[in-house]
């Protein structure tokens, strides 16, 4: 099985690194009641993080190395595609190198934390939904689609005049573009 390589941002790797391992935590907290007893509560998931290692093998080893460590100082999350997980804005925490770069080989390590930005989009939709209109605040109603079967995403941004992108940004309880299912209500303006 031939799988399409991972990306972030800009960059995209020749080939694969060479071990993943992601890790997904939620946050429980234990409420202590009366009579030695406890109540929990979801508080919701952590950031997944997605710490692997990898090679960069060839004349241009240490070039490719360059370019993934220029990806590390961007001042916002990129889009980290996986050719397993689902995609998500991430960030790029931590690189590692992990021995002295020789010309034709490299070995490294790489960390990404997942950035969830739902809720500065939930507060600008708020923020831009409500009116003043002499006093009074009214709320617009947004537009909204109900997926049913045979529907894509891109089709439906077409179909609406908006780019895939637009749709996402419309959307941001979709994490991953290519997983939606019939009944699914999303958002077309």
């Amino acid at each position: 099985m031939v799988l399409s390589p991972m990306r972030f941002g800009d960059f995209v790797w020749p080939h694969n690194p060479r071990i993943y391992e992601i890790e997904y935590n939620r946050r429980i907290v234990c409420h202590k009641v009366p009579f030695g007893l406890y109540a929990l509560t979801d508080m919701g998931r952590d950031a997944r993080i997605l710490r692997g290692e990898g090679e960069f093998v060839g004349e241009d080893a240490y070039e490719q190395f360059k370019k993934l460590a220029t990806v590390f100082f961007s001042d916002k999350p990129g889009l980290l595609v996986h050719p397993i997980w689902q995609s998500a804005p991430a960030w790029l925490v931590s690189l590692k190198l992990r021995q002295e770069p020789r010309k034709d080989y490299v070995s490294y390590e790489f960390e990404f934390w997942e950035s969830f930005e739902g809720y500065e989009l939930s507060a600008k939709a708020v923020l831009t939904a409500a009116e003043d209109t002499s006093g009074d605040q009214t709320v617009k109603e947004r537009l909204t689609y109900t997926i049913k079967s045979g529907d894509t995403l891109w089709g439906l941004s077409r179909a609406n005049g908006l780019s895939l992108s637009e749709l996402l940004a419309l959307n941001p309880q979709i994490r991953n573009p290519n997983i939606y299912y019939v009944g699914d209500l999303i958002y077309l303006s």
